[in-house]
């Protein structure tokens, strides 16, 4: 049984799953790492990219789904390992020493959850800034579920959690990685901390490309873990907190 298993999602993402696979590959993960794909029934060039490197993945199913978040729901449920770490297309391990270093944690400090800040880039590739600066997020290092009553504290893509305790996905909901890490914090009884970056985090996702229904969305899922007088005073709380981060930059 791998302890690690990381699940990348695609649908039409020819343009960047390679720089996600090769960032796999650069770790040279071994046994304890298993790797899932699960496409959505693409029609570019995905599946060619996916049988190009199909040494280096251990399941790969491509077929119609309901969105991005049954599509994770699919991944967890093929995951066979103790920790299920996603990294979607065009996301990437931070470097060859994350996965070794993520490991080592791991085995000599057992939890439940582990965390780390995430790099932000673009497009190219370029470096961006590390997502507790360049956003109004702070990184707190002992973190609770009640830190995310003000939105998502971790980046997804930074944030891995113990298989066992992991809900499934609001699939209908497009902030429904802030549900599902609350959710696992909530489950969870040790939450640690690295001191090291997990992921480069591609920019410009689902959520930003239908931002007023992720902005509904993310109350949904505020309001449903923190009540709805407190996630609306919070949301008054959200805009100060960005006019205050937007007038500082």
């Amino acid at each position: 049984m791998p302890l690690l298993s990381i699940i990348t999602v695609t649908y039409n993402a020819e343009r960047f799953l390679e720089r996600t696979i090769q960032s796999l590959i650069a770790n040279q993960p071994g046994d304890e790492v298993e790797y899932l794909i699960i496409d959505g029934n693409s029609k570019d060039g995905t599946l060619d990219l996916v049988r190009k490197y199909e040494n280096h993945i251990s399941r790969w199913i491509s077929e119609p789904d309901r969105g991005l978040y049954d599509a994770m729901n699919k991944g967890q449920q093929l995951a066979t390992g103790d920790y299920v770490w996603f990294m979607n297309a065009g996301d990437e391990i931070h470097d060859a020493t994350t996965v070794a270093n993520l490991l080592h944690q791991i085995r000599t400090h057992p939890a439940d959850i582990y965390y780390s800040d995430a790099l932000f880039v673009d497009d190219t590739g370029k470096p961006l800034g590390l997502r507790s600066r360049v956003t109004p997020h702070t990184l707190p290092h002992h973190l609770t579920w009640r830190d995310m009553a003000m939105g998502m504290k971790v980046c997804h893509q930074a944030f891995i959690a113990r298989r066992s305790l992991v809900p499934d996905f609001w699939v209908d909901n497009l902030s429904a990685d802030i549900d599902w890490e609350i959710r696992c914090l909530k489950a969870a009884r040790t939450i640690v901390w690295l001191d090291f970056i997990l992921c480069k985090y591609l920019t410009g996702g689902l959520s930003v490309q239908r931002h007023r229904q992720s902005l509904a969305d993310r109350f949904n899922v505020l309001a449903t873990h923190f009540g709805t007088a407190t996630t609306l005073w919070n949301h008054v709380r959200i805009v100060a907190r960005a006019v205050r981060f937007r007038f500082a930059k």
